[in-house]
């Protein structure tokens, strides 16, 4: 073997050394404070189901609601970033399963911060008929509502992606990685999930914004409780922050292909790492940061369970008073 080939051999193998220390590195950065994240998503999951305080409050069952969609795809998200990190491609049919899944899961966590702003909106904006109004019974209905709502918009979706020719294909496995645009196979099915991405958010917003503003004119009455007012004030706001993060969340590939366009692989996967690090797991751990350290019901609860249900310095109190 010359010197020349053995020098290239080297670089070759430097190269993939690197590049796998890079991929361990980075792989660790995004497991580790997920299933961080996870540990403490569940154990808020746990801690919602523990007490029938929060079994029978209306503000309870939605937040677990949304809990419960935001850790599912908090780990899809972590097992299709670890099929991409490993390479490994998927068929169509899989692949669609995976996406569609993603798909319900993903708008039921906005719909649900709607319904959450609407039941603190009537909280301090109608105090006297939100016992009538915000009820298990109607609080239940609008989670079927919502599920419903999801669900026809992904079979709306399969019945488009089903129109495409897969016969034409020569092999159903797919060339590229799994992930939401991949499945999106002619224009009709682009256009569709752009159309019902922005109707979705714009009407979020829309209502979210209502309920902060009515929040806000309810505040300057003399008739509204201040302190109850100012807190659901600040909730809003942060539900304001939540959906904004969601969004967010939503054009990751897109942000992810304009940058690609003048950037070098190894650039790329980097980019895409920290772009996966804020704009999907940090969205999906803010609903148990925010509630679990603002609630003041939650907090001791969550605090024991997260000491394995021993003493904690850092509970405020028994929580077996709840």
């Amino acid at each position: 073997m010359s010197d020349t080939d053995q020098s290239q051999m080297n670089v070759t193998v430097g190269v993939q050394y690197h590049g796998l220390l890079g991929l361990l590195f980075f792989s660790t950065v995004t497991t580790v404070p997920c299933c961080a994240f996870l540990f403490i998503n569940g154990t808020l999951i746990f801690t919602l189901r523990s007490k029938s305080v929060f079994r029978e409050t209306s503000r309870y069952i939605l937040l677990y609601n949304l809990l419960f969609a935001d850790t599912v795809l908090l780990v899809h998200g972590q097992l299709m970033f670890i099929l991409a990190a490993c390479r490994i491609t998927l068929t169509y049919p899989v692949c669609g399963v995976f996406s569609m899944l993603g798909e319900l899961i993903t708008v039921i966590s906005p719909l649900t911060l709607v319904v959450m702003s609407l039941e603190r909106y009537v909280a301090v904006c109608y105090p006297l008929r939100h016992a009538t109004i915000i009820t298990i019974r109607n609080t239940e209905m609008a989670i079927v509502v919502i599920w419903a709502f999801s669900s026809l918009n992904v079979l709306i979706q399969v019945l488009l992606v089903l129109n495409f020719p897969f016969k034409d294909l020569q092999d159903l496995q797919m060339t590229d990685f799994c992930d939401k645009e991949s499945m999106m196979l002619d224009s009709i099915s682009d256009l569709y999930d752009k159309s019902f991405t922005y109707f979705l958010f714009l009407s979020a917003g829309v209502a979210v914004s209502f309920s902060y503003i009515g929040v806000m004119v309810a505040a300057m009455l003399a008739s509204t409780d201040k302190a109850a007012a100012r807190k659901a004030h600040n909730t809003l706001l942060l539900h304001l922050v939540q959906l904004g993060l969601s969004l967010s969340s939503t054009i990751h590939n897109a942000l992810l292909d304009y940058v690609s366009q003048n950037t070098d692989r190894i650039k790329i996967v980097r980019i895409q790492i920290v772009f996966y690090v804020c704009l999907i797991i940090l969205p999906r751990c803010l609903s148990s940061l925010i509630y679990g350290v603002r609630d003041q019901t939650i907090r001791p609860v969550l605090l024991y369970n997260l000491c394995f249900q021993r003493k904690c310095s850092l509970c405020l109190s028994r929580p077996d008073k709840y």
